[in-house]
């Protein structure tokens, strides 16, 4: 088929890749502006504009969707179908009507679950056991479409936000090349969301990384997971910033009683790591954490280069 991608990070290369290697033609890909990172604030190309270059296929970077001269150049390429992966604005819907098939969108959720910017954070966030990747054609609406084609992941209990995307990613890119093939063959049958059911993932913001130690330790130790690799899951430790990594539910060996201390408190230092007590007198062990400005350590390391001691505390 004759495609223009619109795609921007990681999670879209699987996808960007699957189909070129099945001989679909992509005309364009269409990708969010480059943006400046790193301490010397360099601008970076998306992922996505890095593997097209290679491929020797064309890259628009708009700032508008609804400029005139970007809809005559999608209006020249006489495209099939627009596919969308993680490209992160809505499309107009005079945009989805240019091609025969539309819009087909691969989103990281079991919609109408987890609609919006960061399904996979929420969804591990939240302690799901199940998630999953979905096809839609899209509408003008965000993430409402009628689903195509929809496929259950069960989560892993310790994975996090950084593995569970590399997963998803991975399945996805197979679900949207079935998903083409099928709606090409005419063996689709596009069904409504139950919009009743619908719940959102909003993007996340660095505030939302902190840490309420007042909170229940498996509250705490999802957030861990799902914050993970950013904007990570964080505390204050002597005035300056821990991001947590790894952490785990923390039982007590069997004939020893570890005393109830103040949320946030380092209640013990076990051979793994930090026991922290949590608000539901449940305590996390902090295995893997990343001081503020240096590498991600082992918490057992942590514990020995600060000197870290018994009764101090995670704010």
């Amino acid at each position: 088929m004759k495609i223009v991608f619109m795609g921007t990070p990681k999670f879209a290369l699987p996808s960007l890749r699957r189909l070129l290697e099945d001989g679909h033609e992509i005309q364009l890909l269409v990708t969010r502006p480059d943006k400046p990172k790193g301490r010397g604030r360099k601008l970076t190309p998306p992922p996505t504009k890095e593997l097209a270059i290679s491929q020797g296929i064309p890259v628009e970077q708009p700032t508008n969707l609804r400029s005139p001269d970007f809809y005559n150049l999608l209006k020249s390429l006489q495209l099939e179908v627009i596919v969308v992966v993680a490209y992160g604005k809505i499309l107009p819907q005079e945009l989805l009507d240019l091609p025969p098939y539309g819009g087909v969108n691969l989103h990281a959720s079991l919609l109408p679950r987890y609609r919006g910017a960061c399904p996979i954070n929420w969804t591990l966030i939240n302690g799901e056991q199940e998630t999953g990747v979905t096809t839609i054609k899209m509408n003008a609406e965000m993430d409402a479409g009628d689903i195509l084609i929809s496929r259950k992941v069960t989560i892993a209990p310790r994975e996090t936000a950084e593995e569970l995307e590399k997963r998803l990613s991975l399945v996805g890119a197979e679900l949207l090349c079935e998903t083409l093939a099928r709606l090409q063959d005419g063996q689709l049958s596009p069904r409504p969301q139950d919009h009743s059911q619908a719940t959102f993932a909003h993007r996340l913001k660095k505030e939302d990384g902190r840490i309420d130690w007042g909170k229940a330790a498996m509250q705490i130790f999802n957030a861990i997971r799902g914050l993970t690799p950013w904007p990570g899951a964080y505390s204050m430790f002597r005035g300056k910033m821990v991001i947590f990594r790894r952490g785990e539910l923390f039982d007590a060996p069997t004939g020893k009683k570890l005393p109830v201390r103040e949320p946030g408190e380092i209640v013990a230092l076990d051979k793994r790591g930090i026991v922290v007590q949590c608000g539901d007198r449940a305590y996390l062990l902090i295995t893997e954490l990343q001081p503020e400005s240096r590498r991600r350590m082992r918490a057992v390391d942590f514990v020995n280069g600060y000197r870290v001691k018994s009764g101090e505390k995670f704010s």
